[in-house]
């Protein structure tokens, strides 16, 4: 098993972020009690970036939360992985904070030790899929200003259309915790990249240069053995493109789409041996989400999988 996760050189620290952000403007005690929230309003529909409609300076006097909608997906697991889009804005001013909408959502543990308590608390027994309003008071432990927060949690593993495989790749299952299994392969190794489309989901597309945010597991195809698995890590990471990420990743996530699950078989002549791996490696990709394509990027290939082999 591997030590840490190698899909990339350098792997992203993406929770200091909001946890920074948390730590300035959270504070212990949200309750559940709409009627303590007033002149509020949350404008965007499900997919859609929030609006905050309120008219600043907001006297905020307790912390509170509330559930903007109910997700449909997995209750969130205590200790298990939580993926969140988030914006906080002042209350005194109205002005911008820090926002996710316009990159990727952030991943963290559902943990009070990880998240702030408040945080923590407004989600615990949450579903994905779930909007929450949470309106933060000042306080001499955290920070000089109130805010207003509105969170979205993510799915944390691929939602798409199931594809059919072609022959010759080896089987994958799924876990009672969404993790895909993959068997061990038979028979002689593709001796270039192959991709194949799992599952096939509706978001945005990957482009060259796209942030991405993923989980994946992957396997060596001479014996089956693990070679590493974010599932087993925390969760969802979220890299570049670029510089410092196997080759064969690199290219295989191209034009694919958030919400799918992507069989990647990278040769060491196709990328893995740049990570220190000299046997053909069998990763099974998740998704979740991707910076904005760029602009004129082409629409998403419809076709059930592409293959690299000739």
């Amino acid at each position: 098993m591997a030590a840490g996760p190698r899909l990339t050189n350098e792997r992203l620290d993406v929770r200091r972020v909001l946890v920074a952000v948390l730590a300035a403007a959270l504070l212990g005690g949200c309750t559940s009690t709409a009627a303590e929230q007033p002149q509020v309003a949350v404008s965007g529909g499900t997919g859609q970036e929030p609006e905050l409609e309120f008219t600043p300076p907001l006297a905020v006097a307790e912390a509170t939360s509330e559930v903007v909608w109910e997700g449909s997906g997995p209750q969130l697991q205590d200790g298990g992985p939580v993926l969140l889009d988030y914006r906080l804005q002042r209350a005194d001013d109205g002005s911008l904070v820090e926002e996710t909408y316009s990159t990727v959502p952030k991943p963290f543990t559902l943990s009070p030790e990880v998240l702030s308590a408040d945080l923590y608390e407004a989600l615990a027994g949450q579903t994905v899929g779930t909007r929450l309003l949470l309106l933060l008071p000042a306080t001499s432990d955290t920070a000089s200003f109130a805010s207003v927060m509105v969170v979205d949690v993510r799915p944390t593993q691929a939602w798409g259309e199931p594809v059919e495989p072609r022959e010759g790749l080896p089987p994958v299952t799924v876990a009672d915790d969404g993790e895909p299994v993959i068997a061990t392969p038979e028979g002689e190794a593709p001796r270039s990249l192959v991709v194949q489309a799992l599952l096939r989901g509706d978001g945005d597309q990957v482009v060259e240069g796209s942030t991405v945010t993923v989980q994946y597991t992957g396997i060596r195809w001479s014996d089956g053995s693990l070679y590493d698995s974010s599932w087993d890590q925390g969760g969802p990471e979220s890299f570049d493109l670029g510089a410092g990420v196997l080759p064969g990743l690199a290219e295989g996530l191209l034009e694919q789409t958030a919400g799918s699950r992507v069989m990647l078989v990278i040769p060491p002549d196709g990328g893995a041996a740049v990570g220190g791996e000299e046997d053909t490696l069998v990763l099974v990709v998740d998704i979740l989400a991707t910076s904005a394509p760029a602009s004129g990027a082409p629409a998403p290939d419809a076709s059930g999988a592409s293959d690299g082999e000739g």
